[in-house]
């Protein structure tokens, strides 16, 4: 990125002192520290071209795979990892900082060989595997001990540690307290169909998100991200605080069809957060900013980190119902950071962009044509088309969509890298979704979903508000550097069964519930990746970054208690348009409330116990029911009425 980046006009060179953000190499080094994803080899030249042109033609095998092939589901899920093992030990190392250009060493070579023969085995013994059941040979346990240990690698490589822990920790339990045999637990976490990992996760990761990250792929490649900034601008740039609002709007456009908080940080957040620190905001609150914005992508429909397709499965629930069902609280997401922002933009005193150098509509309207592709997706699903074909259609429209903008009109090699794009983007989350497959099927051997609910049904006395807590608390632990779609497979094999089972909680309203806290573990101190690499790109206090970010995304932690308790806000049980409209206003108003008492001004700063009423009435608000919404509504009007009232007698004081 230069200094000034020709897409947001208006900055102020001037007004940037030296060393405030960073370069775009110190860029890059954020994405390797904090994003495993970007820690990968570097290839050039022939091998570079070689390897290419084999993973966009393994992205081809994947649309005849899902488009025509009649394979059974084992066969399906082991031809996707058996390829995609050898394509992670080619594109990640195995340690962060490898730069050699064209090496990789001999023992990755083997590891990328022996680690797909027991994914091509199982497709070659197919029949005899299955007709054995439980009764695996010598053989078979070797190459599920192989299976399970090269997933573990692939998964350390390109996700983490953390997820790593949490399946160790379940393993453990599963032998050694649960007292399972070794052949019973292999056999169940590599040939199974129904736990393990060929469970749901890898299962819907190799059918539907793998499409939809070839989708992604074309889509960015048609420069929708670039299109969604320059509304952005034009739509909030000018307004006080203008960067800001940019950052919020755009993380939630370009965040719908991304599946990392962090990677959505540090890509939009390299040009919105130097702009927020020019225009006059604090470098804590401008990379909170993003990292809360960034993290909210995740929960926006139509994609929510591809988690929407598996939740659609965990749920037994239409695609097209999560999408709209989750729309309403990723909306009220968004307003909670909009209204932080816009308040801390007042009580700063900071202005918008100039008008005059902010893109205008008259030239972007005729670009709305790049939104073709994402409306066709969701009318297609909406109408009952298939996943796979409305991904593979979509993707097709992508094509068309870019010959008809010059600036970014795909080639046959454009093409080529699209394809090669998707598939470097499954890597990471299909490891991820084969170590969550594992993790469920360890807890649905052992029992210990039952035993979870029986303790938190004890210590919550049968309180819901309690149990509600206690989830919380579990899923933004189990949370930590956990991308998002494995995030949302662990929160609901572990935690949505509480609330379900234990304390009769609507399904969707406790899968939703577990995955925003599961979601905002990356902004949520002590280990905040989002909020830290934000931080890392505004140079500020990463600590003090994280609890901004807390703090700008409150909303995530009141909405879902919020649709818990009143499922009107999901759009779930019997309901009138009256009650959805009531829900909408008294939860936005309530919104209002709480983000003036936490920033603490209006149209003056306010007193702690201007700012108590403010939260009080915003809190009031949001909870259903009428006794609480006339208190709000009294408590809000209150301190509104007062705090203009000083902020009338304190204008002559500054006029004189």
């Amino acid at each position: 990125m230069s200094e000034l980046d020709p897409k947001f006009p208006g900055q102020q060179p001037e007004a940037q002192p030296a060393g405030e953000t960073g370069s775009q190499a110190e860029v890059d080094e954020i994405m390797k520290k904090y994003d495993r994803e970007s820690n990968v080899r570097i290839w050039e030249g022939a091998p570079k071209m070689i390897i290419r042109f084999v993973m966009a033609a393994f992205m081809l095998l994947m649309i005849y795979m899902n488009m025509w092939a009649k394979w059974s589901g084992q066969i399906r899920c082991c031809v996707f990892l058996g390829c995609l093992v050898p394509f992670c030990f080619l594109i990640y190392p195995i340690k962060k900082g490898d730069v050699r250009v064209n090496h990789m060493p001999w023992y990755d070579i083997i590891l990328a060989i022996v680690g797909a023969v027991p994914f091509f085995y199982y497709v070659i013994k197919f029949e005899k595997i299955v007709n054995m059941g439980m009764n695996i040979g010598t053989l078979e346990k070797i190459m599920a001990v192989i299976g399970v240990l090269v997933i573990f690698e692939c998964c350390r490589r390109s996700v983490g540690i953390p997820i790593l822990c949490v399946v160790g920790f379940f393993i453990c339990y599963t032998l050694f307290i649960s007292g399972k045999s070794m052949k019973f637990m292999l056999y169940n976490l590599f040939y199974a169909n129904d736990m393990g990992m060929l469970s749901t996760p890898i299962s819907v990761c190799s059918t539907f998100i793998v499409l939809f990250l070839l989708f992604g792929s074309f889509l960015e490649a048609t420069g929708i991200s670039n299109f969604f900034i320059d509304c952005a601008n034009a739509l909030v740039g000018w307004a006080s605080g203008g960067p800001a609002k940019v950052a919020v709007v755009s993380s939630a456009l370009c965040g719908m069809v991304s599946g990392s908080s962090v990677g959505n940080t540090v890509t939009t957040g390299s040009v919105t957060i130097p702009m927020m620190k020019r225009t006059g905001y604090p470098g804590e609150f401008a990379g909170a900013v993003e990292a809360a914005a960034s993290t909210g992508g995740q929960i926006m429909p139509p994609i929510m980190g591809a988690a929407a397709f598996i939740m659609a499965e965990m749920t037994k629930t239409d695609y097209s119902k999560i999408i709209v069902r989750a729309i309403l609280p990723a909306c009220l997401y968004f307003t909670g950071i909009f209204l932080m922002v816009h308040f801390t933009a007042k009580k700063l005193g900071l202005k918008g962009l100039d008008k005059e150098t902010l893109p205008k509509w008259k030239k972007l309207l005729p670009k709305i044509y790049m939104l073709v592709p994402l409306v066709a997706l969701v009318v297609m699903i909406v109408n009952g088309q298939t996943l796979a074909k409305s991904a593979c259609i979509a993707s097709l429209l992508c094509i068309a969509v870019s010959l008809v903008n010059k600036d970014n009109r795909m080639t046959p090699m454009g093409l080529v890298k699209a394809l090669e794009g998707g598939s470097k983007n499954t890597i990471s989350i299909a490891m991820a979704c084969a170590v969550a497959g594992m993790i469920g099927g360890c807890i649905t051997m052992t029992g210990l979903a039952a035993k979870l609910i029986t303790s938190v049904v004890k210590l919550s006395n049968g309180h819901l508000i309690i149990a509600l807590f206690l989830t919380m608390l579990c899923c933004i632990i189990l949370g930590m550097g956990v991308p998002t779609t494995a995030n949302y497979v662990i929160m609901a094999s572990t935690c949505a069964p509480i609330l379900i089972s234990g304390m009769k909680v609507d399904v969707l309203a406790a899968n939703l519930f577990v995955f925003y806290f599961g979601i905002v573990a990356d902004i949520t101190p002590p280990v905040a990746l989002a909020a830290y690499a934000g931080a890392a790109i505004a140079k500020s206090n990463p600590m003090k970054t994280a609890f901004n970010a807390t703090k700008l995304a409150i909303a995530a932690f009141i909405i879902p208690y919020i649709f818990v308790y009143n499922n009107v806000l999901i759009f779930v049980g019997d309901f009138t348009i009256f009650d959805a409209v009531l829900a909408v206003a008294t939860c936005f108003l309530g919104m209002y409330g709480i983000s003036i008492g936490l920033t603490g001004f209006f149209k003056a700063e306010t007193p702690i116990w201007e700012r108590i009423l403010f939260l009080a009435g915003g809190f009031c608000m949001i909870v259903p029911g009428w006794t609480t919404d006339l208190i709000g509504l009294g408590l809000l009007a209150a301190a509104i009425a007062l705090n203009m009232l000083r902020a009338k007698k304190a204008a002559p004081k500054a006029a004189a």
